[in-house]
């Protein structure tokens, strides 16, 4: 079998889990034998191709206003103007083309189509592949890919994300096999009418933990504790709200957060921050940073699509504090692994950091269940096992009926500036 994973991102461009999760895959696929290649949007212009740990790469520059990796924040109008032409992005199928006529794949799986828009669904039935639609963020329902604004988790479509995703759903009848990072953001979406076609399933992401070098639980720990945080730094996952309620407690205790955001953001956490109690240190590898710490808090006050930084933790035997938004329940159970807080209760995160701070008999009960009560998530064959099975069953399974009819009729009627 021959694969072209297709992605927003991919290393060494990391935004999130899912860059993790989808090298994870690729490097797994190519290493269980089938031929797996890359295509990926990058800042340069052009196709350029590369290798990476024995994948070959593909990276296209985007044709939009900027890349959207970017740690600079543009203009309201600029990203209001970056997110109209990815609703439909025309100029982006050139590319999808030519990586198809060349490597000529068996299969197409999609993950994030941040920059590559349902475009390159359309050049991909084209060439008569079945593709198998990975699903992990909501930007087929909110061009941020998050559904949240103003401070909060978005219960439905706005008037603007209807209108930029109105011909998504239908489009998505020419995919053949949707997957969730987890149940929620399955069914977050499928709710709204979309993948009415395709076989789903749910295969929750895994790390690779056979390197860890936290074998044991944490000790019980006496005098100063140590909370942490790492992952981007945006007002969505929380990193304001955890360093108002830390700074709220009277604790013999720090807060360590690790990791970048946008510049503008990064200043207001800081001015924010009381440097006696709070400290940042930047991009930190995870392993180790979690060495460093003896409670990790995931504050996120959206609807996290998964949250592998939760698994991660656990991995680490740390005792997790997280929310109850979009798929962390499938992994933080409540005084099993960690205890759960919500951002309707704002004062529940500070409570939840008050009572691992006073009870070490829990977070010692919760460190020592931490790991075991992850364990499916620690195992990265099972997850190939998963995707293969799913990958070969798509493919096999398809007959010359299930071919899709959708072409160019999905694409918006005015054409944006440039195309």
């Amino acid at each position: 079998m021959k694969v072209l994973v297709l992605h927003s991102l991919y290393a060494p461009h990391i935004g999130g889990g899912a860059e993790i999760v989808v090298r994870q895959i690729a490097e797994g696929l190519q290493r269980r034998g089938c031929d797996t290649v890359v295509l990926a949007t990058g800042p340069e212009v052009g196709l350029h191709e590369e290798e990476l740990d024995g994948v070959r790469i593909y990276r296209a520059g985007l044709d939009n206003f900027y890349w959207h990796f970017t740690q600079s924040r543009p203009s309201r109008l600029l990203r209001l103007g970056w997110h109209y032409r990815d609703s439909y992005n025309r100029s982006m199928r050139r590319h999808v083309r030519q990586v198809i006529e060349h490597e000529r794949p068996d299969v197409v799986v999609c993950n994030n189509l941040t920059g590559w828009s349902i475009s390159a669904w359309d050049e991909i039935s084209a060439a008569g592949l079945p593709i198998v639609q990975v699903l992990h963020d909501l930007y087929l329902l909110c061009p941020k890919d998050t559904m949240f604004d103003k401070g909060r988790s978005c219960e439905r479509q706005c008037g603007m994300c209807s209108a930029f995703r109105r011909p998504h759903a239908a489009a998505s009848a020419q995919v053949a096999a949707v997957i969730g990072v987890s149940r929620f953001v399955l069914d977050r979406i499928t709710a709204e009418g979309y993948f009415s076609r395709a076989s789903q399933h749910v295969v929750h992401n895994s790390v690779d933990s056979s390197h860890s070098h936290s074998a044991n639980p944490r000790p019980r720990h006496s005098g100063l504790l140590r909370f942490g945080y790492i992952g981007t730094l945006s007002e969505n996952k929380g990193v304001g709200w955890l360093i108002e309620q830390f700074q709220a407690l009277s604790i013999n205790a720090t807060l360590e957060i690790a990791g970048r955001g946008k510049l503008d953001y990064e200043a207001k956490l800081n001015e924010l921050a009381d440097p006696s109690k709070v400290r940042f240190v930047g991009y930190q590898p995870s392993e180790r940073f979690m060495q460093g710490i003896d409670v990790l808090v995931v504050p996120s006050i959206w609807a996290e699509p998964f949250g592998l930084v939760a698994v991660e933790g656990c991995a680490q035997h740390l005792p997790i504090i997280a929310t109850n938004m979009g798929g962390l329940p499938e992994i933080i159970q409540d005084n099993l692994n960690g205890l759960l807080c919500t951002p309707a209760d704002p004062d529940s995160l500070g409570r939840a950091m008050l009572k691992l701070y006073l009870d070490s008999g829990l977070r010692h009960r919760l460190s020592s269940q931490a790991r075991d009560s992850v364990a499916a998530f620690l195992d990265t064959e099972r997850m190939l096992d998963q995707y293969q099975s799913i990958l070969h069953s798509t493919l096999h399974g398809r007959s010359a009926q299930d071919e899709p009819e959708f072409a160019d009729h999905f694409a918006p009627q005015v054409e944006t500036a440039g195309d």
